[in-house]
């Protein structure tokens, strides 16, 4: 059983779809703690409620970022974490702990990466007119929303689209591909060889996605 640990800055949306995946009898991983930087994240109180231990351990009572971090690596030794889970986590991580949880430690992010890194992903889709965006699972590295590509999931944008419909969308996708990955991961499916990921035993789409749909 996959022992993970998932660091939080909120409301908790994607540790929810993790908690909700954990309590399945066959799903191969269980969650050892939540940790947040934000003593009132929603996500903490989404933990206590499936009886799981939640840390707040605040940014702001470190003197400067290394500390903090040693606390976190601290506390996620003592729940013998196997797997660290970002799960909108609003703090960059020093090379120093990426380094030490090196491919042990996973973000999903809200766009097709390498396109749209950093905040207001939607918007900037949207700005852009794309016509397809997403969500991404990656394995961290030391630069913002950097690392080998896990999988993705290809959400299309809607002429009637606003940001906040966009984004409801792209959350229905990250919940369902987070909880896939980290059962992949449990399995030893998952392997980073010269910084890109192979996952055995799992096949590709063969179909083009379109958007518009082409008409007769």
């Amino acid at each position: 059983m996959l022992k993970i640990a998932v660091l939080i800055s909120g409301r908790g949306s994607n540790l929810q779809a993790l908690i909700d995946a954990s309590q399945k009898p066959d799903y191969p991983a269980r969650i050892a703690c939540v940790v947040s930087n934000v003593a009132e994240a929603q996500g903490l109180e989404r933990a206590r409620a499936a009886n799981i231990p939640a840390l707040a351990i605040s940014h702001r009572d470190f003197k400067d970022k290394p500390s903090f971090e040693k606390a976190i690596d601290e506390q996620l030794t003592q729940h013998g974490v196997q797997l660290v889970c970002l799960a909108g986590f609003m703090r960059l991580l020093s090379p120093w702990f990426v380094d030490r949880w090196r491919d042990r430690l996973i973000n999903i992010h809200p766009s097709l990466l390498p396109a749209f890194p950093g905040l207001d992903t939607h918007q900037k889709a949207l700005d852009y007119g794309v016509k397809f965006t997403g969500c991404t699972v990656h394995f961290v590295r030391a630069e913002m929303d950097h690392g080998p590509i896990i999988a993705q999931a290809a959400v299309p944008v809607l002429p009637n689209d606003t940001e906040e419909t966009l984004a409801a969308r792209v959350l229905e996708s990250e919940h369902h591909i987070y909880p896939q990955i980290v059962h992949w991961i449990a399995e030893s499916k998952v392997n980073v060889l010269d910084e890109r990921v192979f996952i055995a035993g799992v096949n590709s789409p063969q179909s083009p996605l379109l958007n518009p749909a082409l008409t007769d």
